[in-house]
C-alpha cells in the first residue's frame, strides 16, 4: 500500500477496523477483536517482528499487522478532552470515618441510633 491512503484502501481499512464508543472508548482496534490498531502499530515501530505480534495476538493475522501503522496514520486515537474528570474539584464530603465504623453493618448503627 501507498504511504498515502485512497478511497479504495481508506474503505478496505474500514472494513478491518472500528471505532467504536463502546469499545474500549472509542479506541481503533481491529474488528471483532479488543486489540488496539496503535498497540500494534508501536510494536512494529518499537522492533518487533511480525512473528512476536501473533505470538502475542494469535487472532490477529499477517495482513493486519502489516497494515497496522497506516491504519494508525488514518484512525488516529482521540484523546479525551477530560480524561481525569474529578481533577480541580474539591471533594464533596470531608468527613472521615473509623475502620470500626465502617466494619459494623447497618443493623449495628441502627441499634446504637435506638438506644
Amino acid at each position: 500500500m501507498s504511504r498515502k491512503s485512497n478511497p479504495t484502501e481508506r474503505r478496505r481499512l474500514q472494513q478491518i477496523v472500528v471505532s467504536d464508543p463502546e469499545i474500549m472508548g472509542g479506541t481503533p482496534v481491529f474488528r471483532g477483536t479488543r486489540i488496539p490498531v496503535d498497540l500494534v502499530a508501536d510494536m512494529l515501530a518499537q522492533g518487533a517482528s511480525a512473528e512476536e505480534v501473533l505470538q502475542g495476538y494469535p487472532t490477529l493475522d499477517r495482513e493486519r499487522i502489516a497494515i497496522a501503522p497506516l491504519c494508525a496514520r488514518v484512525f488516529p486515537v482521540r484523546k479525551s478532552a477530560n480524561r481525569n474528570p474529578w481533577s480541580g474539584k474539591k471533594p464533596q464530603a470531608e468527613r472521615s470515618f473509623r475502620l470500626s465504623e465502617l466494619l459494623r453493618g447497618p443493623q449495628d448503627n441502627d441499634r446504637e441510633d435506638s438506644v
